[in-house]
Parts: C-alpha cells; sequence; structure tokens
C-alpha cells in the first residue's frame, strides 16, 4: 500500500491530499530516510511524521486497505522518539 494512502486508513494524518503534502516537504520519514508518497509500506517500517516541533513515531503492526474507525490504531503502535 502507498505511504500516503497507509496514512490516511490509518488515521495517521486526517486526509490522503494532506499525507500526500507531508511527504513531499519531506516531513514523513521511513526507517530513518525522507519517504515518498508512493513509497510501499511493510509490516516493520518505522514512520516518523513531523508535526510543527512534535514528531509522531509509529511502527506498522498491519496493512489493510480498508479499516473501521475504532480499529484504525491497532494498524500501528506508538514508539518513544
Amino acid at each position: 500500500m502507498r505511504l500516503d494512502k497507509y496514512l490516511k486508513v490509518s488515521r495517521l494524518i486526517k486526509r490522503r491530499t494532506v499525507a500526500n503534502e507531508a511527504c513531499d516537504s519531506g516531513r514523513v520519514l521511513v526507517n530513518g530516510k525522507a519517504a515518498k508518497a508512493g513509497y510501499e509500506v511493510k509490516i516493520g517500517d518505522r514512520i516518523a511524521i513531523q508535526f510543527g516541533q512534535r514528531t509522531l513515531c509509529v511502527e506498522v503492526l498491519q496493512v489493510a486497505e480498508t479499516v473501521r474507525r475504532d480499529d484504525a490504531a491497532a494498524m500501528y503502535r506508538e514508539l518513544p522518539e
């Protein structure tokens, strides 16, 4: 699954266009490297998203095309910075 779609489906970022812009501006790192929106997300990847001064780090636990809002948090695990 594409990185921008994963960020939207997992509800880490609310809209896919916003996720796409975040990737293009270099605010999303996958396994320590800046990633484009088309990057194929795999289980075990570590994603770091920079929101202003705050950075959110997560590990991918599950990749699914569609997920209910209640189950979206099960797609990732938050990591300490």
